[in-house]
């Protein structure tokens, strides 16, 4: 059956001189509206104890415009000036509901140069895009088409910091769901490969960030030797944010044609519940463990198995599967990291990334079969558990054998 999904097409355009100026400006006043409205905020809270709501942040952007100070804030689209209000607003209804941390400050250097414009502030017409406060449409690569008939409900103009401008269109997409299969995979991460399928395939890292670290050293030791401050430091640093975003491509463009065809491939996926934030902690892998982006291959997964149709199981981030044995069920008492290949006391030999692969599809199948589905995460800190990986010492009842 197929279903209605809002979905994000991405453009790099090239803006002229006047309308990257517009957009400097714009963004300048996004960040420092946001900033004003997160101090108000902070003030009411931690010296009152209220709470401000976007009705009374929207009102006092009003009487900011009429002051002299702030009267530049009149030069440029309000749409974007009232979103990242409401962005403010989201962020602290997350805060209060305990789902994130509390909001902080935008920093001109560091935080993401972007304006997100609603109807009411652009034009789109026969595949041209204007925003708000300009005469002419901007110069749009379209790498791909949009949905037909899509018209564009949200588009955000953002600046990366090598310099490069992209446009986010937010459109209404009808997907079909993938042709049905029996097929089911269980994947077991890792960092020589990336992740070893129960299939016994073993899909190669390609570890981006090293294949150009060296290039990304010579861009950071240039940069050193620049006076702080000077134009030519602030050529030095593009230059370094350029390499960060050849990486940065190169990898999610890998990893999207990795979940596709997983996806494509398989009915049900099976994956574990790891939790990266603590295997950072390990200082002699924690760089292998960023390039290797086991995170953002999940958030792919979630998202396309959601979309075509297909289940996708977590299971719990504490099965044995690296030390459980795939015949007969016994857990070995240690499994060190440098060893990759086991035999078992029933006399089974084990590769240990392809035998932890199959043990994790066996126990993502039998809590299928229960209705589990996914398994909510542990916080390490109620726990009481080391920050590397932890494994029990004996197997989740029900699991089939192999």
């Amino acid at each position: 059956m197929r279903q209605q999904v809002k979905r994000a097409f991405k453009y790099r355009f090239y803006p002229t001189d006047e309308q990257a100026a517009e957009l400097s400006r714009t963004f300048g006043c996004v960040r420092l509206v946001y900033n004003k409205a997160l101090e108000e905020r902070t003030q009411a809270w931690y010296g009152e104890q209220r709470r401000v709501s976007y009705v009374q942040s929207s009102a006092a952007l009003t009487e900011w415009k009429k002051t002299e100070e702030l009267a530049f804030l009149t030069e440029v689209s309000s749409v974007p000036l009232q979103q990242t209000l409401r962005h403010l607003q989201t962020a602290f209804g997350n805060f209060f509901a305990k789902r994130a941390k509390y909001p902080r400050f935008k920093s001109r250097k560091k935080s993401r140069a972007s304006a997100e414009y609603t109807r009411s502030g652009f034009r789109f017409r026969d595949g041209k895009l204007t925003l708000a406060r300009m005469s002419e449409p901007l110069e749009i690569r379209w790498s791909r088409p949009l949905p037909d008939g899509a018209v564009p409900t949200t588009v955000t103009v953002s600046r990366d910091s090598s310099g490069r401008w992209f446009v986010s269109l937010l459109c209404e997409d009808t997907i079909a769901p993938a042709a049905a299969t029996t097929n089911a995979v269980g994947l077991d991460a890792g960092i020589t490969s990336l992740v070893t399928l129960s299939t016994g395939e073993k899909i190669t890292n390609p570890k981006h960030e090293r294949r150009d670290r060296a290039r990304l050293a010579k861009a950071q030791r240039g940069l050193s030797r620049k006076a702080k401050g000077s134009a030519n430091r602030e050529k030095a640093r593009h230059r370094v944010a350029k390499v960060h975003a050849r990486i940065t491509d190169r990898r999610l463009d890998f990893l999207h044609k990795l979940s596709t065809r997983l996806v494509r491939e398989n009915q049900t996926v099976v994956i574990e519940d790891l939790t990266v934030r603590n295997l950072l902690k390990n200082g002699r892998l924690a760089r292998a463990i960023c390039d290797a982006s086991w995170t953002e291959l999940r958030s792919m997964l979630e998202y396309k198995c959601a979309w075509y149709g297909r289940e996708l199981v977590v299971i719990d981030r504490f099965f044995p599967s690296s030390k459980l044995c795939g015949v007969c069920g016994t857990i070995t008492a240690k499994m060190p990291l440098n060893v990759r290949e086991w035999t078992c006391d029933c006399g089974a030999v084990h590769d240990r990334d392809v035998n932890a692969a199959r043990n994790i599809l066996a126990a993502g199948l039998a809590a299928s079969a229960c209705g589990d589905g996914v398994r909510p995460q542990r916080e390490s800190s109620r726990t009481g558990r080391s920050s590397m990986k932890q494994e029990p010492q004996r197997a989740t009842a029900g699991i089939p054998r192999l």
